[in-house]
């Protein structure tokens, strides 16, 4: 699958989900979404983060200077504070009216403005951690990854998540204001663009953050960070994984960013023409640092030309895991959010179990990360990323 038949897809996320014959649902009371609590030994804090760079201009909005919004998820204190909302008011009211024209349903009944489980703003805990990047796929929110955010939070990890501007449905920024999709009509060029935009916007989150670390308290809008936010980030252990195109991102990145140890693609293709054999980067060079492939469905290493290409050149550690009864969405929370609301999921999250899956992508991003970000700085733990 190529970058821009990625676009093309993700455009078409759920369509078709509702089972002929049937009805579209009708309901004046949304459905009572909700996520699996996370399991690892750490309660969950999250922060909303304005970072501006006054050095780029924005790539899809011509006159504006590039403008971003991240989502921090580190292991808190115990804490009462209450639990950040699934998205912001304005995300959620446009991802629900998309979500909805598709499914065939009230844009009511998509309330994505349910609870988590990160407190907002809750003190970090005790301790220096490693820190992950995570890249959504192309036009997704940075909230679709959230289960799997809040469990590698809960592990031990501060998990950064990024919102690519424009390219996203909505990100909202501080006082309400809401930038929508801007993204031109999907053609290779536009998907280099967009690839290119992604590595430069990850670039300078690390940038900020190795700010936060030294000492910086305050966002661009001047909020003040969680406490303990600037002693707790461990910029000596970074790591990047991203779905779709937030896996071609990661793959990307690492060939040009050294501060980043080891990446993960979520069933990204490195490609932006298959056909003509139009690849990143990564895939005509390879990596030197471990890196893990993860696909589902009939997308895999057999079927991929750009990760071929990319297993032929890779200098570094490889694991390959493969969900043979998912689809692609099943990297993202749709695969939790979809069932509930009773349709027919299948063509774009599989017939995978939800928990198996869940299960399965824990385990092997936790062995990844756990192998080549340790969380001790004494261990000593050289081996190839382990797969279940």
């Amino acid at each position: 699958m190529t970058a821009t038949s990625l676009l093309r897809r993700v455009s078409a996320l759920v369509i078709a989900l509702v089972p002929a014959g049937v009805p579209a649902a009708a309901s004046a009371e949304p459905v009572r979404f909700g996520l699996p609590a996370p399991t690892g030994s750490h309660p969950v804090g999250s922060a909303d983060l304005h970072l501006i760079d006054p050095s780029r201009e924005d790539p899809w909005v011509p006159g504006r200077v590039r403008e971003l919004m991240i989502t921090v998820r580190y292991p808190a204190r115990p804490n009462t504070e209450p639990k950040a909302p699934y998205m912001a008011a304005g995300v959620a009211a446009a991802v629900a009216a998309t979500d909805a024209g598709k499914l065939g349903v009230e844009p009511n009944l998509l309330d994505y403005r349910f609870p988590t489980h990160s407190g907002l703003g809750a003190p970090v805990a005790d301790g220096r951690w490693p820190v992950l990047l995570y890249s959504p796929g192309a036009t997704l929110s940075r909230s679709h990854g959230t289960t799997q955010m809040e469990q590698l939070a809960s592990d031990g990890y501060i998990v950064v998540a990024i919102d690519h501007t424009h390219e996203a449905e909505a990100v909202e920024f501080p006082g309400g204001r809401v930038a929508r999709k801007a993204l031109p009509a999907p053609t290779i060029e536009v998907s280099k663009r967009l690839i290119s935009t992604r590595i430069a916007d990850t670039r300078f989150v690390l940038d900020q953050l190795e700010l936060l670390a030294a000492g910086a308290h305050r966002d661009a809008d001047g909020r003040a960070l969680p406490a303990g936010l600037n002693t707790a980030l461990d910029l000596a252990r970074i790591g990047m994984f991203g779905h779709s195109g937030g896996g071609f991102t990661t793959a990307e990145t690492l060939l040009v960013e050294q501060r980043i140890s080891a990446g993960a693609d979520l069933d990204g293709s490195m490609a932006y023409s298959q056909s003509a054999r139009d690849f990143g980067r990564a895939a005509d060079e390879g990596l030197d640092r471990p890196f893990l492939l993860m696909s589902a469905g009939d997308h895999s290493i057999d079927t991929d030309a750009s990760w071929q290409q990319f297993l032929g050149h890779r200098r570094g550690p490889l694991c390959q895991v493969h969900l043979a009864d998912g689809e692609h969405f099943s990297y993202t929370d749709y695969q939790i959010l979809l069932p509930q609301l009773g349709h027919t999921a299948a063509a774009f999250v599989g017939a995978v179990d939800p928990t198996h899956s869940l299960a399965v992508q824990h385990h092997t991003l936790s062995t990844l990360f756990g192998t080549h970000l340790p969380h001790s700085r004494g261990e000593n733990r050289t081996a190839a990323p382990g797969c279940p």
